[in-house]
């Protein structure tokens, strides 16, 4: 029988949660790097034993771990870094240095701050982790400044795929309420050379030559809270999602608005329908369904809660427009928790599960697709990320 391996990134630790094909009972692994932030923890499709982590600390900087037996035992690429004197390991962000070669053709130091005016480019954290489809040792890392970078060696170097910053509105980028930070990379299993990312609050990019140029995808999408409301660049995408069989299709969460494109993001047109209010940050798709999509709506950008204090996921059956509250074992009155953009996932097994932690804590699973629900496991710290491995 299938196994089920899921990832969760909270703000204090990593834990991993397995169950049999069934998905009733679960154990709980961890925490692991307790104390730190963890971002992101994806497996590599390529082979599920190597998972990559982000280890985030305001104090100690930036570190990247990878396990090669999924998550029973963790490395620092390259070798681990010295300890503080407080006996944690020091940080080593600068394994993450923007290019600012002749290689870009321009010095790219400085973007748009929240006064308008220019500000100096700084690494801060690493948001996302996408390992390669078909490499181990192959993996994207978005970031905040918001940049892409790339590593063939498991984790141990990195280069930025500075194309992207320097496309030429690098300098128009401003970040949102949660910094300026690139947290979606989708990789299109049909085409090796496409990429697509979107950074907060600069909106959706995509390239078609492996990462050397970029172009933005935002045509369609409006934002009536920036000065022009159908600019080029400057919107606020929370994340994208798309299914493996139609990569063109690409669904979006927007700080308000949830969105469809057919054409690989060259258009984009609304799909929130019924939905009690469109603004969130998840969105995922059915894993053997491309047009049944998921949603939590939250009550709005001053109030990160759900709306209504009910917990509700939303599913789509018709890619969109037409959405039906999904309620059946989750609370429905006095919760105001969020679920932030990494927080949603889906297993490959015949019966699609889907996942989705809280900023309370709480990981709640669905083995039929989202009809029924159960809390997983509760009172982890806040969860800032999930993600799963479908396992022989």
């Amino acid at each position: 029988m299938s196994k089920v391996r899921v990832l969760v990134g909270t703000k204090k630790g990593a834990f991993i949660l397995t169950s049999d094909g069934k998905r009733k009972q679960w154990e709980v692994a961890g925490p692991y790097f307790t104390g730190w932030e963890i971002y992101h923890l994806k497996g590599s499709p390529a082979d599920p034993n190597r998972i990559y982590a982000s280890q985030t600390s305001g104090w100690f900087g930036q570190i990247i771990q990878r396990s090669n037996d999924g998550g029973k035992s963790w490395e620092v690429p390259g070798g681990a870094p010295p300890p503080t004197p407080q006996g944690w390991p020091q940080g080593q962000s600068n394994k993450f240095v923007y290019d600012t070669s002749t290689e870009t053709g321009k010095p790219l130091t400085t973007h748009q701050f929240y006064d308008g005016t220019q500000h100096p480019w700084e690494f801060k954290r690493v948001w996302h982790l996408e390992p390669s489809l078909t490499d181990p040792d192959a993996v994207f890392a978005g970031v905040e400044d918001a940049a892409l970078f790339h590593s063939s060696d498991g984790g141990t170097t990195w280069k930025e795929l500075s194309g992207l910053r320097g496309h030429g509105t690098g300098p128009k980028w401003q970040p949102g309420a949660g910094g300026m930070c690139l947290h979606t990379i989708l990789l299109d299993p049909g085409n090796p050379r496409r990429i697509v990312i979107a950074i907060s609050a600069a909106g959706a990019f995509r390239s078609d030559d492996g990462g050397k140029s970029w172009k933005p995808i935002n045509r369609g999408l409006r934002s009536p809270y920036i000065p022009d409301p159908t600019a080029e660049v400057g919107h606020c995408v929370h994340h994208i999602a798309l299914h493996p069989s139609r990569p063109n299709t690409l669904f979006m969460q927007k700080h308000w608005d949830v969105m469809r494109s057919d054409d690989a993001g060259d258009n984009w047109r609304e799909v929130s329908g019924n939905l009690p209010t469109d603004f969130g940050f998840v969105i995922d798709v059915h894993s053997h369904e491309p047009e049944t999509v998921y949603v939590v709506p939250i009550k709005s950008d001053s109030e990160h809660f759900v709306h209504e204090g009910k917990l509700r996921v939303y599913r789509s059956r018709s890619g969109g427009n037409e959405w039906e509250a999904l309620t059946k074992g989750l609370p429905q009155k006095d919760c105001y928790v969020n679920v932030l953009r990494d927080a949603m996932a889906v297993d490959q097994l015949d019966q699609c599960g889907v996942y989705f932690g809280t900023s309370g804590g709480q990981v709640y699973a669905s083995a039929d697709a989202g009809d029924t629900w159960q809390a997983i496991v509760r009172d982890l710290p806040p969860v800032l990320s999930i993600e799963t491995q479908t396992l022989p």
